[in-house]
């Protein structure tokens, strides 16, 4: 019989083997407190030099500017540069930090007025297509970089279908291929007709009597190539 304090060495725990979520971060940022909070929360932070963004989660590139970075950098039009070149990725993010620690848009103080960097933020959004998130702090900017790595790629996928049409409306979708004829007219001509094959065999004059000149586009039909 085995002595019962041998009996713990003889069955070994399972090991949970769990991949560690990892990020790139540029060098620059080495000092910054976003890294260590990434670090706390079980990130595996990469640290190299990165020619555009700050970091890299999962092929989105990330740009991050304190407040005061981020008025500066628009004041001394650094911004714009950095905005194109994050441009190069398909998916790409701005996140401004330290809402809860500086205003954004306290008029005058930093020598620009806050309409102006109200308009600012629109064109970054709109002209460069560049989302933006606002952080309270470091530590809030980390969470949402976390929860970012957590995501996967197939929660993102592209590969998207379009709706199946049914019967009826692949009908009045052939019928809205002719130019002139919308969705309201391709139902007013398969509800008097049913089939495709009686609009197109229907006389021109009796198309016009429903749908007007519309039905022109009909001699279509019977033209050669």
């Amino acid at each position: 019989m085995t002595p019962k304090f041998l009996d713990i060495f003889s069955k070994r725990p399972e090991k949970i083997i769990k991949e560690q979520l990892k990020i790139i971060a540029d060098y620059r940022e080495k000092n910054s407190l976003v890294i260590s909070e990434l670090i706390s929360l079980g990130i595996d932070v990469e640290v190299k030099e990165l020619k555009v963004a700050d970091y890299i989660v999962n092929n989105v590139a990330i740009e991050r500017k304190t407040v005061s970075d981020f008025i500066s950098s628009m004041i001394n039009k650094r911004l714009l540069k950095q905005l194109e070149e994050l441009g190069q990725y398909p998916n790409r993010l701005l996140i401004i930090e330290g809402m809860d620690e500086k205003e954004l848009y306290n008029d005058d103080a930093e020598g620009i007025n806050g309409n102006a960097i109200r308009g600012f933020l629109l064109s970054i959004v709109l002209k460069h297509k560049v989302p933006i998130i606002f952080s309270k702090n470091s530590e809030d900017t980390a969470k949402f970089i976390f929860l970012l790595a957590k995501k996967k790629e197939s929660e993102m996928s592209l590969n998207v279908k379009k709706k199946s049409l049914n019967k009826k409306e692949q009908m009045q979708f052939i019928l809205e291929g002719f130019p002139g004829i919308g969705p309201k007219t391709a139902k007013k001509l398969l509800e008097k007709y049913k089939t495709l094959h009686e609009i197109f065999n229907s006389p021109l004059e009796e198309l016009q009597e429903i749908i007007g000149k519309k039905a022109e586009i009909f001699r279509i039909i019977n033209d050669n190539y």
